[in-house]
């Protein structure tokens, strides 16, 4: 392993000067610099990050908080962490990822342990606990996902109430006089989890505005649970003929429950579902979907992240906008 008397050696300097070098503690001349920024290069040379963040009082860690609860869709979890890492490796950070559900208690210990410069919190609930302690944390904090009083906190997030709008109202506009919600299960609307009450208020307005018959059921991840959810829909309303299912993980269930019925898409049911491109398109009748924008999500979060980390105190709330995108699963409905 190359070290930091290797690069002095090399650089023709003090191990000290190649220290400061790196944690610019020190002025150094710029010809001096180049000799050891030109060592380091061509040796191949990391600083222990240990020694680095003792010179620089910086880990040049992120954490992520994401608790894997049975009621996430891992798979889609696992979107918003591959682009947070990808960003945060662009900005010569590494990413911390804190899964267990502690709730406040795990963000206290990140900020006493001082294992990360800067905290980003996902799965956020419309009244947080957490929020109280993020804001006293002498951290740069930035939510995926907005809580109804940010409290001066930075957010970035899918805009889910317009998402939830523009479902009904894609509908709406080819015909559709009754649909149904098929959200994510019980256990989410219970935390008042803020993707899925906002997605739910922006499909209940835009229902209303636009006279459309709505209603909605959670639904577990199973395929019972999904089976016994179409079926009490239809048996509720005989004429449902729109289906908005945000809960991509339970559409190969509904799709095959839908067959078994003897109900074509979109001939019969028209289905329109909120999930990423890649799950939209893999199924045999490819599904008209809003996409979960989760790269741009977590690429926007670290580079929030590193913003504050950079002095910009300013708080900042970006809601993406909506992207749906028509493919073979709706249609005008049956006459």
């Amino acid at each position: 392993m190359v070290t930091i008397n290797d690069v002095a050696n090399a650089a023709g300097v003090a191990p000290s000067t190649v220290s400061y070098v790196i944690s610019g503690k020190r002025s150094i001349s710029p010809k001096t610099r180049r000799l050891v920024e030109e060592s380091i290069r061509k040796l191949g040379y990391h600083p222990h990050a240990g020694a680095r963040a003792l010179a620089s009082s910086k880990t040049n860690v992120l954490a992520l908080v994401v608790p894997l609860r049975t009621d996430l869709n891992v798979a889609v979890v696992m979107e918003f962490v591959a682009a947070a890492v990808t960003a945060a490796r662009a900005h010569d950070q590494d990413l911390l990822l804190l899964t267990k559900d502690e709730g406040p208690a795990a963000l206290q210990r990140v900020a006493s342990s001082a294992i990360a410069d800067a905290l980003m919190v996902m799965d956020v609930e419309a009244a947080d606990p957490r929020v109280p302690m993020l804001i006293a944390l002498d951290l740069p904090v930035v939510l995926i996902g907005v809580p109804d009083h940010p409290a001066g906190l930075s957010c970035v997030d899918l805009d889910f109430t317009a998402a939830g709008s523009a479902c009904v109202a894609h509908l709406a506009d080819l015909g559709h006089r009754s649909v149904a919600l098929i959200g994510p299960s019980p256990a989410v609307y219970r935390r008042g989890t803020s993707y899925a009450t906002r997605f739910l208020q922006g499909f209940d307005e835009t229902a209303r505005s636009r006279g459309v018959r709505a209603t909605n059921r959670p639904c577990a991840h199973s395929y019972e649970a999904v089976s016994a959810c179409v079926d009490d829909l239809l048996a509720a309303d005989p004429g449902l003929t729109g289906l908005v299912v945000h809960n991509e993980a339970v559409l190969p269930g509904l799709l095959t429950h839908l067959r078994q019925r003897g109900l074509r898409v979109p001939q019969d049911i028209s289905v329109i579902a909120v999930c990423p491109d890649s799950m939209a398109e893999q199924h045999p009748v490819t599904l008209t979907s809003v996409a979960i924008p989760a790269d741009e999500v977590g690429a926007q979060a670290v580079e929030m992240t590193m913003r504050r980390l950079g002095g910009h105190t300013t708080p900042e709330i970006r809601l993406l906008d909506p992207r749906l995108t028509r493919r073979e699963s709706t249609g005008a409905p049956r006459t």
